[in-house]
């Protein structure tokens, strides 16, 4: 029986793209119902005219019903309004002041549900010099300082995946777990605001402590001594990565798996303080030793010495690897499509991701018919107010 701890909680969302998306994807594969807020007709922009194919989407917000309104007119965000008793959270990802200044800000929707939990995730913090400033995730990698720490020193450059926008949506998602518990505990309505900015500061605690030690500006290479980490080709092309930490059995184990325990007695290698100096000395002397053999020998031998290790695997290789496939961390849809699951199990069970994407509109009559007449609602969709999937204009399917 799956185990889905937030059952019965309801929340809408109104925004898109990636940070707050994927903190509600998360929160419905815990078992909240996600009602996603979206223009007419399009959708929101992340669909990318595909409307429920485009994978992106599909990956952050399989499981979400859609409600297609036009907030632009005071009809749809009556319609909102109305909805808000019914729900337990209200989030959203606009810039600041605009949900204020459609009516739908954290007062406006507290006066119409008292205990209500309202999240606010904006690129920089709702005030400051930088508020306003719109923000992606190259925004936050850069401002974060990511870039420098990914790249080489006075070299900085793009790094590929989305750290920034990924770990705002967990920051969302662990903010929104927060504010429920407090609620819960007080019976008082509780406003969390996260950012990109702020959600970044999580990937920096690390670099921060060896900017502080170090007393200059870290980069790609600057914690290598001290984590005493490499990155190895193989004689079959294959790559290893090994991490001994400040270990003395794990720096052992490796010259055994190595055959060089003269590294053992070398006073420049022997203890970890004068390895941390010489380390990037030793970096050419562990790589010419690993070129000796091919990966699937290391991986006999660094798992018979205890030596913490890894393939480097691709995307790819990390979706097909079998202790991936044995935690069941994703879940393959119908075409194959790999949509994360959860990282966390309860009793021993991941929640699965249900369900599949929402089309736009697909869900916005049932929605209004919580709160509206059958009458009332075709009269919104006549006025171009609500759009429900299947009824008028069809642009997304054709447009490029």
């Amino acid at each position: 029986m799956q185990h889905r701890p937030l059952e019965g909680i309801r929340i809408l969302e109104i925004g898109g793209y990636i940070a707050l998306p994927y903190g509600t994807s998360m929160l419905c594969a815990l078992g909240a119902e996600v009602v996603k807020i979206e223009r007419p007709v399009v959708g929101e922009d992340f669909r990318r005219r595909q409307n429920n194919k485009s994978p992106y989407f599909r990956q952050y917000n399989t499981g979400k019903r859609s409600l297609a309104v036009d907030l632009k007119t005071q009809e749809g965000v009556d319609l909102v309004k109305s909805l808000i008793p019914h729900f337990d959270v209200v989030l959203e990802n606009l810039r600041p002041g605009k949900v204020v200044a459609m009516g739908l800000g954290p007062q406006e929707c507290r006066a119409l549900r008292p205990d209500l939990v309202y999240g606010s995730v904006t690129g920089f913090g709702s005030t400051g010099p930088l508020a306003n400033r719109p923000a992606y995730d190259t925004i936050g990698h850069a401002f974060g300082g990511l870039y420098s720490i990914f790249g080489d020193e006075e070299n900085p450059q793009l790094a590929g995946g989305l750290c920034a926008d990924l770990i705002t949506g967990i920051t969302t998602c662990a903010g929104v777990l927060a504010a429920l518990v407090g609620r819960l505990k007080s019976g008082q309505p509780q406003h969390m605001q996260t950012s990109i900015m702020e959600a970044v500061s999580v990937l920096t605690a690390d670099s921060m402590g060896v900017w502080f030690e170090q007393g200059a500006d870290p980069s790609r290479t600057s914690r290598h001594p001290q984590a005493q980490n490499f990155c190895l080709a193989t004689a079959s092309g294959e790559y290893i990565a090994v991490h001994l930490s400040s270990s003395q059995k794990f720096w052992g184990a490796l010259c055994r798996s190595m055959d060089r325990l003269d590294l053992l007695e070398d006073p420049k290698f022997g203890e970890y303080r004068p390895r941390e100096a010489n380390y990037f000395e030793l970096v050419p002397i562990v790589a010419a030793e690993f070129l000796k053999r091919p990966y699937s020998e290391w991986e006999e031998v660094l798992t018979a010495n205890d030596v913490p290790f890894a393939p480097v695997l691709s995307m790819s290789g990390y979706r097909e690897h079998p202790q991936v496939e044995h935690l069941q961390m994703f879940e393959p849809q119908d075409d194959g499509m790999p949509l994360v699951r959860p990282p966390w199990t309860f009793g021993g069970q991941r929640p699965d991701r249900a369900g599949s994407a929402p089309r736009v509109g697909g869900d916005s009559r049932a929605v209004a018919a919580e709160v509206l007449s059958d009458d009332q609602i075709d009269d919104l969709v006549a006025a171009g107010v609500l759009f429900i999937d299947g009824q008028g204009d069809l642009r997304e399917e054709t447009s490029g």
